[in-house]
């Protein structure tokens, strides 16, 4: 089975990036823009695998789903779905980041390998080194279940530390609101740009910007915010996905390790190697006036 992309897929426009390749198959380049339909359908998805995706994939009443593995990483957080799926039943697999960039999900379609699939996946036929297309045929024979995942919330919440600005923590990306511009955001979030959209970088004109590097992986996708951010002059690094747990902002903020900066981070002492606690308490201070 071949896919290839609709017609009828949005432009850069659309308020989602998710779109029918065919029937029963749907892509979203993140699991926070699931359509109405990804219920019983085979989604592919251009999110990391960790855990909360998977919630997010398992109340959508997905069918199966293929995530990024996100390079593992710590405690094989970039795949963290796999198990939490087949405990409800529900079929998925991640594609290698080290084959297609991450949050892309043509790239995925076009490029993508599996690395890991759980059991369900596998009893269906799904092994590493298989195409993206060819596990979405061997997945579409997968079972519907009426999963109910118990309740699981992504963690916002602040750093305990008196300072000039807030740090910010957010499992997710997509929980940056509106307060949070002229802060630090620290996100567990991976590092590539959302269906390769500058605009998608970061929701607000915050102060700093922190993500975790997926593993990097082809075409240094995991890193794809950083150019982004510096055209608006925010500050922003990514920490290793070897140091910290993707989808894990907490984790990102006392673990992490940073890996990668952009010029406008370097120019505020910054550099590859330094915890990324150290000097997020260094920028908590900043004043206006620095």
């Amino acid at each position: 089975m071949r896919l290839t992309p609709s017609a009828t897929q949005p432009d850069a426009g659309a308020s989602s990036p998710a779109a029918d390749l065919s029937a029963g198959v749907v892509v979203a380049d993140t699991v926070t823009k699931l359509p109405n339909n990804a219920a019983g359908a085979v989604v592919v998805c251009g999110s990391h695998g960790g855990r909360y995706p998977g919630h997010v994939a398992a109340c959508a009443g997905v069918r199966a789903v293929i995530f990024c593995d996100a390079g593992i990483g710590r405690d094989e957080a970039g795949v963290g779905a796999l198990p939490y799926l087949a405990a409800l039943g529900i079929a998925a697999a991640a594609v290698s980041h080290a084959s297609c960039r991450i949050g892309d999900t043509s790239d995925m379609l076009a490029r993508g390998r599996i690395s890991r699939a759980n059991a369900i996946a596998e009893r269906l036929g799904v092994r590493a080194g298989m195409t993206t297309p060819e596990a979405v045929s061997m997945l579409r024979a997968a079972a519907v279940v009426s999963a109910k995942p118990p309740p699981a919330g992504e963690a916002r919440g602040l750093v305990a530390q008196p300072g000039w600005r807030r740090i910010v923590l957010v499992d997710s990306a997509a929980m940056v609101e509106p307060g949070d511009a002229g802060q630090i955001i620290v996100t567990g979030s991976h590092g590539g740009l959302v269906g390769g959209k500058p605009a998608m970088a970061l929701r607000v004109a915050g102060f700093a910007a922190v993500f975790n590097d997926a593993g990097v992986g082809i075409d240094q996708a995991g890193t794809g915010r950083l150019p982004a951010l510096d055209a608006r002059g925010i500050a922003a690094f990514t920490v290793s996905a070897a140091s910290a747990r993707i989808g894990e902002a907490r984790s990102t903020f006392n673990d992490g390790i940073i890996s990668a900066v952009n010029r406008t981070a370097g120019a505020m002492e910054a550099h590859v190697g330094m915890p990324a606690r150290d000097i997020l308490l260094t920028w908590a201070n900043f004043s206006d006036q620095n």
